[in-house]
């Protein structure tokens, strides 16, 4: 049993708190670190109580299980129940715990190095607030286990983000459709290809790997920009698809397989939804602007939250 301070435990371990949750070298990421900032998140947001139940998902990883054993012990220590949605994209594990009405957790460092892990955390309603942050941050916590084994997949988040968009959509909406899925080692490769392949496209998996490959949708390397121009060429395809390693940034490229930034896929999602209004950060293309689409261009500062 240790008594930990969050804020000493910070500048001990290295693992820091941010915008994008707790990230760190996966050497600083021990069991007790984990597990305390679980501890401080379910403090911070006044969750223990008997039957409270906290959603629990992970990337692919190497180093993710082994934290999210640690995630586990640091629930059940609070006196909650554990709802272990295993390997699925962030998008699907936000999109279940909203319509469960319940906070979760997120083991992925998303697009960085491999040797580099991450633990994201949500409220019932959402993402954490700044205040929440501050208050898992400023926290003192006891650990009492650092692991405990992770408990039987629960399907029913997949199931769930899989239906929100087979659903949504014609079931013809891509026949005659040759799509090439990049898998690498993203957590939404295998629900990515059964949402295409309902959708009535013809889908190709292309470089599964076990390894993890840090994808970074926002600079993609020379190496996957050949990548795809040669798949696009070999195969005849329509177009590609890929994600980050957790699934929540989109990777596409065209017909000749040249990959789109994300901030330009979302300029066409926006023309496509006829919007008039578009509200995005400093960083993103001025194409928003220029291109004349849109009544309003409001710009945020990046990652602000309220």
């Amino acid at each position: 049993m240790t008594t930990i301070n969050i804020q000493q435990m910070m500048a001990d371990s290295g693992v820091a708190f941010g915008t994008s949750g707790a990230r760190g070298l996966v050497s600083q990421m021990s069991g007790e670190v984990c597990a305390a900032y679980t501890l401080a998140f379910i403090q911070a947001l006044n969750l223990s109580r008997p039957g409270q139940r906290i959603a629990l998902g992970m990337d692919l990883r190497p180093s993710s299980p082994e934290i999210a054993q640690a995630c586990v012990a640091g629930i059940r220590q609070a006196g909650c129940e554990v709802d272990f949605c295993g390997v699925l994209p962030t998008p699907a594990l936000a999109l279940y715990a909203l319509a469960e009405g319940i906070p979760a957790i997120m083991v992925t460092g998303s697009h960085i190095p491999f040797d580099r892990n991450g633990i994201k955390f949500y409220r019932a309603d959402g993402e954490i607030s700044k205040a929440d942050e501050a208050a898992m941050t400023s926290a003192t916590v006891t650990v009492e286990a650092a692991a405990a084994e992770l408990p039987a997949v629960n399907p029913a988040a997949l199931s769930q983000y899989r239906q929100r968009y087979t659903s949504l959509f014609a079931k013809d909406l891509l026949a005659g459709w040759r799509v090439g899925v990049y898998e690498h080692s993203s957590a939404a490769r295998d629900v990515l290809k059964e949402v295409l392949a309902e959708l009535g496209a013809e889908v190709i998996g292309l470089e599964r790997t076990e390894t993890f490959v840090p994808i970074d949708t926002e600079a993609v390397g020379e190496a996957d920009r050949q990548r795809g121009r040669d798949w696009a060429a070999q195969y005849r395809l329509d177009a590609l698809i890929s994600t980050d390693g957790d699934g929540d940034r989109p990777l596409i490229g065209d017909e000749s397989g040249e990959w789109l930034r994300g901030d330009i896929v979302g300029l066409l999602c926006a023309k496509f939804l006829g919007a008039d209004t578009v509200v995005t950060p400093v960083s993103c293309n001025t194409a928003i602007e220029a291109s004349g689409w849109f009544k309003h261009v409001i710009r945020t500062r990046i990652a602000r939250r309220m």
